[in-house]
């Protein structure tokens, strides 16, 4: 979909959709000013009736009254102008997409969308994302992206960095929403592999016998029910500076039927989407290589399948991690951590400047937080606080839980050296946590629990439901900021 940028607004242009931020405050907004002109006052009387709402993310679509070139005139409302951030950009963008994207249409011209450059690059996004749906296996689609678009007073270097990240994430959301019948560890090596061709990243896939000969014994016994066998997918982008790189770290179950603690059929039906965390780390490489960054990655991603057999987890096994550690299983469902406590040592072995690690991991977190905050957790308040600057640039929602000494009590083993679950229901994603820094040392690391705003189980005005890309944009906004 080509994207282009104008500095002005020209409404003899041809578009099939013009589509129009409208604040609270419409008065004072210099582009419903300019609508309003060339509709002889139309529009002004309309928005004083106070029949078409201006709240964010609250869209109206109308015939297009004499005076404007285009068919349809769609407002979307961006509320209080003194609120307007890359949050609301994103999503009041993203609404008015899925609004234009129900029909097929060759040209959409976006007006409107001011602000700070993070929060117009924002807008670009979240249309990008509106306007695509998860129907990938549906004759009939449901939303199309249009032939092109064109954003007035956005900068063409602007609108192309905006693009760059989207399509990564719109490639995220794809492998996400795949059917576990067709996403399987070795299908997600292949995708990735061909999605970073032509790319400065350099891959290497251990197979069954190469984690075995690396003693990967945690990820290898999730994944030994399956029939599907286990990859570890290492992912290097080199940069430009001289520096150690940042290791992501990212949760790769193609499919989480819980295992012996099986799930209820409700809760296992989504569950193609528990390789989000790994999804998330292919998508930041992919980004930050074609955008040239200069923070080297190491990108570290483990996928596997969770699955019912009689070779599969026992409960009170007893399995070595790669860094010698034993853990007692006490819940086969709690296989994530499994995984990455494998991942996080080959990290640390790779000395890197930090660890960021990406999951789908507990339920917990989604009581402690809804579904739209990421929980976020870890070792050093610095890289902690850089996260959270980032996050609030480009307007996604984090929420650090704390990480008292005293939780880690809750999965010391008697044995084996840890347990896999704590006690109890209480403070479950604090636990998972505690046992993910098992595995760290000393390094500067931070988890991200993103079992919540990774998929939409239903639709939101702004995107249709299914995998969301979270913290894609937050994640390249902190690697543009470690320059040396």
């Amino acid at each position: 979909m080509p994207i282009e940028a104008a500095k002005q607004w020209n409404s003899e242009s041809s578009s099939d959709v013009l589509v129009l931020a409208v604040p609270s405050d419409w008065k004072s907004s210099s582009s419903v000013a300019e609508v309003d002109s060339k509709t002889s006052g139309w529009l002004g009387k309309l928005l004083e009736s106070d029949e078409i709402s201006t709240k964010p993310n609250k869209t109206a679509s109308l015939l297009a009254p004499p005076g404007l070139s285009v068919r349809l005139l769609v407002l979307v409302g961006i509320g209080d102008i003194q609120g307007y951030d890359p949050s609301t950009a994103y999503r009041a963008a993203g609404s008015a997409a899925k609004v234009v994207g129900g029909k097929q249409r060759q040209r959409v011209t976006f007006l409107g969308f001011v602000g700070e450059e993070n929060t117009k690059k924002a807008a670009v996004m979240g249309a990008i994302n509106g306007f695509q749906g998860q129907d990938l296996f549906r004759k009939e689609k449901s939303l199309f992206q249009p032939e092109s678009t064109l954003w007035i007073d956005i900068s063409p270097e602007a609108i192309q960095d905006a693009s760059t990240i989207a399509h990564c994430m719109l490639e995220m959301r794809r492998l996400v929403n795949l059917p576990p019948n067709i996403l399987d560890p070795i299908a997600f090596v292949n995708e990735a592999t061909e999605l970073c061709k032509d790319l400065p990243i350099e891959i290497e896939v251990w197979d069954e016998p190469r984690l075995r000969a690396e003693r990967c014994g945690a990820m290898l016994a999730v994944g030994q029910g399956s029939e599907k066998a286990p990859r570890l997918m290492i992912l290097r982008y080199r940069g430009t500076q001289k520096t150690p790189p940042v290791a992501l770290v990212g949760k790769g179950v193609t499919f989480d039927s819980g295992g012996l603690s099986i799930k209820p059929t409700d809760s296992m039906l989504t569950m193609k989407m528990d390789m989000a965390g790994a999804a998330t780390v292919l998508a930041i490489v992919k980004a930050a290589a074609q955008l040239k960054l200069e923070q080297p990655i190491l990108g570290i991603v483990g996928l596997v399948e969770n699955m019912i057999s009689g070779n599969c987890m026992k409960l009170g096994d007893v399995i070595k991690s790669r860094n010698g550690k034993t853990i007692e299983m006490h819940n086969t469902d709690a296989e994530g951590r499994m995984v990455l406590a494998d991942l996080l040592d080959v990290a640390v072995e790779n000395a890197p400047q930090c660890i960021v690690d990406f999951a789908t991991l507990t339920g917990a977190c989604l009581v402690a937080l809804g579904t739209e905050i990421n929980g976020m957790m870890g070792n050093n308040t610095e890289l902690e606080s850089s996260l959270r600057k980032a996050a609030d640039q480009t307007g996604e929602l984090v929420w650090p839980l704390p990480m008292h000494r005293f939780f880690s009590e809750q999965i010391a083993g008697k044995v084996g050296d840890l347990k896999n679950v704590g006690e109890g229901r209480w403070g479950g994603a604090i636990t998972a946590a505690k046992f993910l820094e098992e595995f760290v040392g000393t390094t500067p690391w931070i988890h991200f629990d993103i079992a919540g705003p990774a998929f939409l189980e239903s639709s939101k005005p702004w995107q249709d439901l299914g995998a969301t890309a979270t913290l894609v944009r937050t994640t390249i906004e902190w690697l543009r900021s470690r320059r040396t």
